[in-house]
């Protein structure tokens, strides 16, 4: 009797320690797998004390705990401090924050939550993880609590719900996470939405309010239809909206930064919208507020500064992130429409950044190269030259500044080796992609104009065995170097904010 007392004082001890702060539980080493054995779906965010990314979903991820836990619902809402519990992160793969991972009802091979960061994203991608893919609607005021509760919803009107459309709208409903479906054979339905036959209708609360597929229904001509129309012709950069901007299909996206508090900022999204209407689903039109601080980042990383703006810039983001400049500041629909359709004409160039060469670049021991000079000095024949491309605002960039001025200083004197570094932020080169900070490489002398990536340690031994070995020891041919602890560039939400010590990417 005495062990099973002590049994059950245990468990609700143990229990009890999943402390909850606004309906999240707050999970740590100790208690992740009752908490697991407690809740057979749990969401849980690893995140990081300081990091801007963090701050900006604890709102949201909150009222979706709540939203949740209103419901009845079975799925709750977890969080872990990763850097008080560096454990688990390690054991869960966490390499930046927030990484947030599904659990159901094992801890092994968690889902990686891949919608928004909207408390309405979250719950829609919780619901779609754990209940049927399309809700059924079975009355007029159910469809009208599906599209008033939410942003987009898409409902499949089908009188047969086993005919293959129906099964191809189930399908499409399976792939898409973070909007809801509805699939109904009401005839109250069809006639509030004035449906004379079967279809598929996208629902939203912005632009035309609604668009009807046309076509052949399939799984994959839904879900092009989906990704064409779920976000608006035009929309605005937020730490909410990023993950759809760079979550979506379309790759090409161009970019108005404009002062919302100006006079004038009605007329250029007027100007911007109506050269957006002839490139739906070929380029994404964002505009990004340039008054705001946080958005300061993306500008300096396009080159501009606020009193520049407002100001036309175009990005691509496939396998290498290229950036085009219009020749004209003017902001009409006309240039606008001129300067997407060069670009989808693939008659435009690269727009490549460099600052102006500093009088005294080769004064150092460390040589500074910008965009203008590198070439000369990176390809010179007769050189061996060790570049660090790195970003002011790096943690590890900053970190490795005195290591790499003394390395600078161990081979001034050397007649063909060369130390030298360039500002990634504000230079671009052609033949040189980088991705995170630091990034070293090294053109070794001779006409081929080769590069090698290092992947040795950050030392100042490692480096000095890596150029005295030519590149050999500790290097890779450009292109094949692994992943290292570098801060990534993988989109343009990568480039928002700070912490104290590392990039907004909130790198580990």
């Amino acid at each position: 009797m005495l062990k099973f007392l002590l049994f059950c004082t245990l468990a609700v001890a143990s229990r009890a320690d999943i402390t909850e702060e606004e309906d999240v539980l707050v999970l740590k080493k100790s208690n992740f797998d009752e908490a697991l054995k407690a809740h057979p779906a749990i969401l849980v965010e690893f995140y990081a004390p300081w990091c801007g990314h963090c701050k900006a979903l604890a709102p949201e991820y909150a009222k979706a705990a709540g939203m949740l836990k209103a419901e009845n619902s079975e799925i709750r809402l977890g969080k872990v401090d990763a850097t008080e519990e560096s454990e688990l992160a390690q054991e869960f793969g966490v390499r930046g924050y927030p990484t947030i991972k599904f659990f159901k009802g094992e801890k092994e091979s968690p889902k990686e939550y891949t919608a928004g960061r909207t408390a309405d994203d979250i719950v829609n991608w919780l619901k779609k993880r754990t209940g049927p893919a399309a809700t059924t609607l079975t009355e007029v005021t159910q469809a009208e609590s599906l599209m008033a509760d939410n942003e987009v919803a898409v409902i499949g009107f089908f009188k047969d719900v086993e005919s293959d459309d129906a099964k191809a709208f189930l399908k499409a409903a399976e792939a898409v996470d973070d909007i809801p479906f509805g699939l109904t054979s009401d005839d109250a339905v069809y006639s509030k939405y004035e449906m004379a036959k079967d279809g598929v209708v996208l629902f939203k609360k912005f632009d035309e309010g609604r668009n009807t597929f046309d076509g052949e229904l399939t799984k994959e001509a839904l879900l092009s239809f989906i990704k064409a129309n779920q976000l608006p012709l035009v929309i605005e950069f937020t730490e909410q909206t990023a993950p759809k901007i760079f979550g979506g299909d379309i790759k090409s996206h161009i970019l108005l930064f404009v002062p919302k508090a100006a006079s004038d900022f009605q007329d250029k999204m007027d100007q911007f919208k109506k050269a957006a209407e002839g490139f739906k689903g070929k380029i994404l039109f964002i505009y990004i507020d340039s008054d705001i601080d946080d958005n300061q980042r993306i500008l300096e990383f396009f080159g501009l500064k606020k009193e520049e703006c407002p100001a036309i810039r175009l990005i691509t983001l496939e396998d290498e992130m290229t950036k085009y400049k219009p020749e004209t500041s003017d902001i009409t629909a006309e240039n606008i429409i001129s300067f997407c359709t060069a670009f989808t004409e693939g008659k435009l160039k690269p727009h490549l950044m460099s600052m102006d060469i500093p009088d005294d670049w080769d004064k150092n021991p460390v040589k500074v190269l910008v965009g203008k000079n590198f070439e000369d000095v990176a390809f010179n024949p007769g050189k061996n030259v060790f570049v660090e491309f790195y970003a002011p605002w790096c943690g590890h960039c900053k970190q490795l500044a005195p290591i790499w001025d003394q390395l600078g200083e161990k081979y001034k004197d050397h007649k063909d080796i060369v130390v030298a570094k360039m500002d990634s932020t504000a230079n671009e080169i052609e033949a040189v992609k980088v991705h995170s900070f630091p990034t070293l490489k090294f053109f070794p002398a001779g006409d081929e104009q080769k590069v090698i990536d290092y992947n040795g340690e950050r030392t100042l031994d490692g480096f000095t065995k890596f150029l005295e070995s030519g590149g050999k020891e500790g290097g890779a041919p450009a292109g094949d170097d692994d992943e290292d602890e570098g801060e990534e560039i993988e989109d343009m939400s990568d480039i928002e904010d700070e912490d104290p010590e590392s990039y907004k990417k909130d790198e580990l």
